[in-house]
């Protein structure tokens, strides 16, 4: 439950009071974002379509933590999961859209299936979780919901654009799905769109080989528990896009407005970000991982 400060009118949490639901919260980013919630002393309801991961996740942060399988996918099972976690919490307050895949490669070389599961997931997820959220949020007239992008919801990276595609999707969801509920006179529901540069988590750190995932290397990889405490600062200071670091997404946002020139400097860009992997494969095999 929300309780906002009346000199800084900065939203804080009664300690205890309301709940949140992670999706793909049993490894990687979404449990870093659980751990962050359940110190917020919310009531963080942990989901993963591997329902023994989110058992672990929960295990490991302990009651009120609880764990379930969803399959962001399933519309009617995220209203489900939005049920429970209002149920068990007292109320929904923060629903994180964290769920999603990643596949590489030139975009001719995927299947109809593989198409059609990026969508599913990391587009129409996000869609599902959002109104799932929102159905119970807009009942109550405020709460936060958090769409983890990417920072290839803002630009264009060769290798990652079947991927990049589905996170512009959901961007433009979140946006939009924002301006709706302003429109609709709903002030106290915020829409956050989060795209961070790579991450060190099981997303890519099996991908120091692959040619089409270099772009995840092009700048400084970031770590989960580094990029959690800035996901979840939003529930203080709600921004509708949220790029980190903001340098990153400056950059990509400059390379998208003149795509002219960025096709030109394409291969320039490409060969940098593979030197940049290549060395990031020497350091993860000499035992030094991102930091």
């Amino acid at each position: 439950m929300f309780d906002e400060c009346p000199l800084t009118r900065i939203r804080t949490y009664a300690p205890g009071v309301g709940a949140a639901l992670v999706t793909g919260a049993g490894r990687g980013l979404g449990m870093e974002i659980a751990r962050a919630l359940a110190a917020r002393g919310l009531t963080v309801h942990l989901t993963d379509v591997d329902s023994a991961a989110a058992e672990a996740a929960a295990r490991e942060l302990g009651p009120p933590a609880f764990p379930s399988a969803l399959d962001v996918r399933d519309a009617e099972a995220c209203r489900a999961a939005a049920a429970q976690t209002a149920e068990r919490g007292g109320s929904l307050d923060v629903w994180v859209n964290n769920a999603g895949i990643l596949v590489t490669g030139h975009v001719w070389e995927h299947d109809a299936e593989t198409r059609r599961a990026l969508f599913e997931v990391n587009t129409l997820g996000t869609i599902n979780g959002t109104l799932a959220a929102l159905e119970l949020m807009r009942a109550t007239g405020r709460g936060q919901v958090i769409n983890v992008v990417s920072l290839a919801g803002l630009g264009a990276p060769p290798g990652e654009a079947l991927y990049s595609a589905t996170k512009h999707g959901a961007i433009a969801f979140s946006l939009g799905a924002l301006h709706d509920l302003r429109r609709a006179g709903f002030e106290q529901i915020h829409v956050s769109a989060v795209c961070p540069d790579g991450i060190w988590t099981p997303m890519i750190s099996d991908r120091l080989d692959d040619p089409g995932a270099a772009p995840s290397f092009s700048g400084r990889l970031l770590r989960a528990e580094t990029v959690a405490p800035q996901v979840v600062a939003l529930l203080d200071h709600p921004r509708p896009v949220l790029a980190i670091p903001r340098w990153r997404g400056l950059f990509v946002r400059f390379l998208d407005a003149f795509p002219r020139l960025t096709s030109r400097l394409m291969p320039l860009f490409m060969a940098d970000a593979r030197r940049r992997q290549r060395r990031w494969k020497k350091r993860v095999e000499a035992g030094k991982e991102p930091h």
